[in-house]
């Protein structure tokens, strides 16, 4: 049954029978969403799909979420949204089946490609070659994620995106981005989420900001087990968030409370709270309660293990499906046999959603199976019979089984030639490459924006150039980039008034204002979240983590969120947000962490970039500024006064990702180090080369890519002798250059000696300049372990020191 959508609660004007199609179309909405979850957790507890979670007992509520919804607005919200995706058009039935079946073609399931779970969305606003599409023209949903809270701190920033959009006039030239700022971020989380920090971060920033913010909290009682008395204080979170009320100033947030089952009350609460939001930039909570969960949290148990008899049977009365049944015929918009027939014709509509999603995943599989299966009967061989048998039988054949066959097979023919054995290889490779894409790509957009493609121009110096700290040429790279491109803001603490802790935005703000340089408050996590949802939204953000220690305190954001974009959603989506810290050597345990294996292991999808000095770190800020792709610059705490010639074209000259330099060439070891400790390799050189040995220094420049053109081997392959210098922990990134030099590169075949590393020590550096001596690298380390390998080497020439 199609019938008149419509984005207004509005009756004044309607005739009956426009209200009437607008009712019974919201009705049959929500009641195939509700078929869908059924419909799809009998999928999974067949074993047709792995895991299921659905949004049943919140159909109403998102239809009437959906109503309020506008071409440019953006969602961030959590899995439990399949309603308000559907009523807004942002996502069809056969798409959800596609999803839960893990299809990993694009036309078929749009958000992931397969690479996510069930009912995690994800609008594709990038054209294939990676450029943006018209924001304005599309309703867009960010890549959901499926920590519960983490999509508070990216709808800080999408929600922001909209204060500058409006706010600065410079930016009225983006048109596919924003008309005038109008565009609203709409959140959603369940009630036990909020009991989680970055919730508290997120709302406490969205009234600081007054950003058109509009959370809508799913409160059922539960946070799967757990009630509300163990979850949230007065067991009511708008209770709880009274203090963030709007007041006479106009300060705090305006909040709503709104029963789940209540459709007309739903409805005008939606219609009343965004328009405030939209029109005056206030941001808004509507906390949705006595919700219920009829199915439970997902497909892997049952809620009636820990819900009362009486609660179950509240639920029962009060799903919001049933109440709105009863209204609508209380209200004689529709008798029992329109809606009976309406129902008829949904779960058949759903049914044919679900075949014909499981057909088009289905089908390839098949094929697949029967052309692998061929493929081994052509053998004519008992045991390849036996290996096709189950690939032509298995009713739910997966891609692994027809793998785990070839590949046996092709084990077993090592010592064969034959055409059957050729054809078998080609449809391997064939489908492996396939497969590759289907599953590994993607880690990076890489678009025509990509960093690869900026050009290389070196740094001018002219006869007169000033030797001046290291601070002030990024703050003369910062200053001609903020010229240059009216997109890129810069934030976090003390970045806006002091220019930061050192000095790197000193002026800046005087100069281009404090809605581009800005002030945030102790909050890592949104730090990040802004990042996210501004770069999303076509803005050049540089957000700060003022110590490369404090971003512990944003890494799950960072990692769960801005490091698998481009991955999660196959290239749909991209936030090329530069993350701004310092950190390595200094003083104490808070200040001095290098923890880059922790960074290295967490964050794949961004760019590391550990430049040796200013120049070097200015260079690469350059080049992330006229590319797309994300990445962190982690800066050298102890380099901002040191000396440095500043380039003519301080703003103008890049330096390239993933292209390693060699910075002193030498014939005798290969040492590889990065940051503050190549400094301190450095300063070991003149003693060493007292000692008559000649090392060669190579510096990787970034730890991500790494060394994209094998200058590490290339040098090993000179010297034989390898050598690493960082400040991480024990096996920490030192283990990864390893990984990269020795397997990656094939440098083992050149080594005539054991591999060494010089890392800190296990603990956390202490306070104190002997704290910093006993352990970090030291020239004294470093120069002994160098000679003990020439000892090693040639005794005679290098005899033992102790």
């Amino acid at each position: 049954m199609q019938m008149k959508v419509t984005n207004q609660f509005d009756v004044s004007e309607l005739s009956f029978e426009d209200f009437k199609q607008i009712v019974l179309n919201d009705y049959r909405i929500c009641y195939e969403s509700r078929q869908a979850s059924i419909l799809g957790r009998k999928e999974v507890l067949t074993g047709k799909a792995k895991f299921g979670i659905f949004g049943d007992g919140k159909e109403v509520a998102q239809i009437a979420m959906a109503k309020a919804f506008k071409k440019g607005d953006w969602r961030s919200g959590y899995y439990r949204d399949q309603t308000f995706m559907f009523a807004a058009g942002m996502a069809t039935i056969t798409e959800f089946f596609s999803q839960l079946y893990a299809n990993s073609d694009l036309e078929a399931e749009p958000f992931s490609g397969g690479r996510q779970m069930n009912a995690h969305f994800a609008t594709r606003i990038l054209n294939q070659d990676g450029t943006w599409k018209n924001q304005t023209e599309m309703k867009i949903t960010s890549s959901d994620i499926s920590t519960t809270g983490g999509q508070m701190a990216r709808l800080v920033g999408l929600a922001q995106a909209s204060k500058f959009y409006r706010n600065n006039p410079d930016l009225s030239f983006l048109k596919d981005f924003s008309i005038n700022g109008n565009e609203v971020a709409f959140g959603t989380i369940g009630n036990g989420s909020t009991s989680e920090g970055v919730f508290f971060e997120a709302i406490n920033a969205a009234g600081v900001l007054q950003i058109p913010l509009a959370i809508s909290i799913w409160d059922d009682s539960y946070a799967i087990s757990v009630p509300q008395e163990y979850q949230t204080t007065k067991q009511d979170i708008s209770e709880v968030l009274r203090g963030f009320q709007r007041d006479e100033k106009g300060e705090g947030l305006e909040i709503f409370k709104v029963r789940g089952w209540d459709y007309p009350g739903l409805c005008e609460t939606y219609e009343k709270a965004i328009n405030i939001c939209r029109e005056q930039h206030i941001p808004v909570m509507i906390h949705v309660w006595e919700v219920t969960q009829p199915q439970g949290h997902s497909s892997s148990g049952s809620h009636e293990r820990y819900k009362s008899q009486e609660r179950l049977s509240w639920e029962a009365e009060y799903d919001c499906l049933l109440q709105m049944r009863k209204w609508v015929l209380q209200s004689a918009v529709a008798t029992e046999e329109e809606l009976e027939e309406l129902e008829g014709q949904a779960r058949t509509y759903v049914k044919e959603c679900q075949k014909a999603a499981w057909d088009a995943f289905h089908n390839i599989l098949i094929q697949e199976a029967k052309e692998a299966a061929a493929l081994l009967k052509a053998f004519n061989r008992e045991e390849f019979n036996d290996l096709a048998k189950p690939l032509e039988v298995n009713a739910e054949v997966t891609r692994r089984d027809v793998f785990v066959a070839l590949r046996k097979a092709i084990r077993s023919l090592a010592n064969e030639s034959s055409e059957a054995k050729n054809n078998l290889l080609n449809w391997y490779q064939k489908h492996w490459d396939l497969n590759q894409e289907r599953y590994n790509s993607k880690l990076f957009t890489d678009s025509v924006e990509a960093p690869r493609t900026v050009p290389v121009i070196p740094a001018q110096y002219g006869d007169d150039a000033k030797l001046i700290d290291g601070r002030e040429i990024l703050n003369a790279c910062f200053d001609e980039n903020f010229s240059r491109d009216i997109r890129i803001v810069a934030f976090g603490e003390d970045v806006g008034s002091i220019g930061d802790v050192n000095q790197g935005f000193a002026g800046l703000q005087a100069k281009h204002g404090k809605i581009r340089v800005s002030d945030t408050g102790i909050r890592e996590s949104t730090i990040i979240g802004q990042g996210i949802g501004l770069a999303l939204r076509g803005l050049r953000p540089i957000a700060e983590i003022q110590y490369l220690d404090y971003l512990l305190y944003a890494l799950y954001v960072v990692s769960d969120d801005l490091a698998c974009l481009s991955y999660r959603t196959k290239g749909g989506q991209k936030s090329p947000l530069i993350i701004r810290t310092r950190g390595h050597r200094l003083e104490g345990i808070w200040h001095s962490g290098s923890p880059m294996s922790m960074i290295l292991g967490s964050m794949r999808g961004i760019h590391v970039c550990v430049p040796r000095n200013m120049t070097q770190a200015a260079g690469m800020y350059n080049t992330l500024l006229r590319s797309d792709e994300p990445a962190i610059v982690i800066e050298n705490l102890n380099g901002y006064r040191l000396k440095e010639r500043l380039p003519s074209n301080a703003g103008e000259f890049t330096v390239p990702l993933g292209v390693a330099e060699v910075i002193k060439e030498g014939t005798d070891i290969t040492v590889v180090s990065y940051g503050s400790t190549l400094r301190v390799v450095e300063e070991a050189v003149p003693e060493l080369e007292r000692l008559g040995i000649n090392i060669e220094i190579v510096d990787p420049q970034t730890l991500h890519p790494f060394d994209l053109n094998g200058e590490c081997a290339k040098s090993l392959k000179k010297t034989n002798k390898l050598l690493v210098v960082d400040e991480d922990v024990p096996g920490g990134a030192s283990a990864f250059i390893f990984q990269q030099i020795l397997e990656n590169q094939r440098g083992y075949y050149h080594l005539d000696s054991a591999p060494k590393t010089i890392s800190a020590k296990e603990h956390r550096p202490p306070y104190g300049t002997d704290g910093d001596y006993f352990t970090k690298p030291s020239v004294d380390d470093i120069v002994e372990m160098i000679y003990e390998m020439m000892n090693e080497a040639n005794p005679g020439k290098y005899p033992k020191w102790y």
